[in-house]
């Protein structure tokens, strides 16, 4: 059965900074009726790596803007999709349309879609709620993580300051997503934290956003613990592929301390960047964190004659 939803406007998406890249959208996803997903893809069809960047709350996939140019020119093929209730995908009306699983099976039905392989995982935020727990789902298809501050929710607390932003965004069911961004990222131009409130012309397009919060999993009982405890006990003592952490110091919400227990669950991940004036929202420091990841894995620039590592 379909699902009601609002379409955002493609004018509201014109003449976003830094932003040059074209739509592509999946209409027939299986399990999800007629909502349309959106995505780019960009690069080789036939590229050695794929870059697959998953956002997080309340952003979309322009959260991947100035790590994108770094993959692409290394030669890989960077695929960065926004999750139902953001960006330009359709938009459920209803908050309880958005579940655990609703967003988890969204991206694994996406992944068979595509048929995605010798992917490298791009997490923030949601983005690694959800995507810590795929490769566990399909081993075949990832070779590396690329771990922004996020977290595997596993039926307990995150700490106050995420009980503190979850009780914020409860408050604010009509989120001034622009303010909200100019204030945790001060780097943002005013154009660049418009561009984050784009995709939602008034209350009734987020929904979504509204929706994340709750869902993190910090009690037992909740959806999704199960499968995030199996996640990690996957990613403790059977994940053999590369990774690589960043972590922005200054993040209220998912910082250090959660940072570092992460860390400790990720089989083989080496010492973490450490960013001192990244806040929450660290790929909008991306350019350095894409550099140093490639280089770390010896991934190289085509646009660095001799050879070098990017």
């Amino acid at each position: 059965m379909d699902i009601e939803a609002l379409r955002t406007p493609e004018s509201a998406f014109q003449n976003l900074p830094d932003w040059p890249y074209q739509p592509k959208y999946i209409s027939d996803l299986q399990g999800f009726g007629t909502l349309r997903l959106h995505y780019i893809d960009e690069g080789p069809e036939n590229a050695k790596d794929i870059f697959l960047c998953l956002h997080g709350q309340p952003t979309w996939s322009y959260l991947y803007r100035k790590m994108i140019p770094v993959f692409l020119a290394a030669g890989a093929r960077v695929i960065a999709p926004d999750w139902f209730g953001f960006g330009r995908s359709d938009k459920p009306t209803h908050d309880a349309s958005y579940t655990y699983n609703f967003h988890r099976n969204t991206i694994l039905s996406f992944l068979k879609h595509l048929n995605l392989k010798n992917i490298t995982l791009v997490l923030q935020d949601w983005g690694g709620l959800l995507g810590l727990t795929l490769p566990m789902a399909a081993p075949d298809r990832f070779k590396r993580l690329l771990i922004m501050n996020t977290a595997l929710a596993v039926g307990q607390s995150l700490g106050q300051g995420f009980e503190d932003w979850r009780s914020f965004s409860d408050a604010h069911p009509d989120m001034d997503i622009a303010r909200l961004m100019a204030r945790a990222v001060p780097i943002l131009s005013r154009e660049e934290a418009e561009a984050y409130a784009a995709p939602f012309p008034d209350i009734f397009y987020k929904a979504g956003v509204r929706r994340f919060p709750q869902l993190v999993m910090t009690d037992p009982k909740m959806e999704g613990v199960d499968i995030s405890q199996k996640s990690q006990a996957f990613l403790r003592d059977r994940w053999n592929g590369e990774s690589f952490m960043a972590i922005g110091m200054q993040d209220p919400v998912l910082g250090k301390d959660i940072m570092k227990e992460l860390h400790t669950q990720i089989r083989g991940c080496p010492e973490p960047l450490y960013l001192n004036e990244a806040g929450h929202f660290v790929p909008e420091w991306g350019e350095d964190i894409a550099k140093a990841a490639l280089s770390h894995w010896g991934i190289k620039s085509r646009n660095q004659k001799g050879g070098g590592n990017v």
